[in-house]
């Protein structure tokens, strides 16, 4: 596992920063969705919350923790691009991460909003993809 450069975690936290998780599906097509709920409490890992249990993202996250395949997540605001790859895996309902999640939705959508999951990716490869990053 690789842990998350500072600059990486200020980007994540960042509200105004775009943040996109990819997955692939059983049958090998990729899909692409914008995750605004997509952060991090700590060095060690990157959380989201999925909104709909019957999603095309939720399917293919539950396929890639079954079948141990990895999805990618990139983080990017003005010329900082990262992108990071990783094993992923659900939090229950009662971890504080899932619970810390659903409040952060509930305080955007209502107290009523609910979440399908909360996943953990835990990174195994982190790229800086900004410009000049190589040098």
């Amino acid at each position: 596992m690789s842990k998350l450069p500072e600059e990486l975690i200020q980007l994540i936290n960042d509200r105004e920063s775009v943040k996109v998780v990819a997955t692939v599906g059983a049958d090998g097509k990729p899909h692409v969705v914008v995750k605004g709920s997509l952060t991090t409490f700590d060095s060690d890992t990157i959380v989201f919350a999925e909104g709909f249990q019957g999603s095309l993202s939720n399917s293919n996250l539950l396929d890639s923790q079954v079948n141990s395949r990895p999805v990618a997540v990139n983080v990017t605001k003005g010329l900082a691009s990262f992108q990071v790859k990783g094993y992923v895996s659900p939090a229950s309902p009662s971890d504080k991460v899932y619970q810390t999640l659903l409040e952060r939705i509930r305080s955007r959508r209502g107290p009523d909003a609910e979440i399908a999951g909360a996943w953990i990716v835990a990174p195994e490869e982190i790229r800086n993809e900004s410009p000049g990053a190589a040098k």
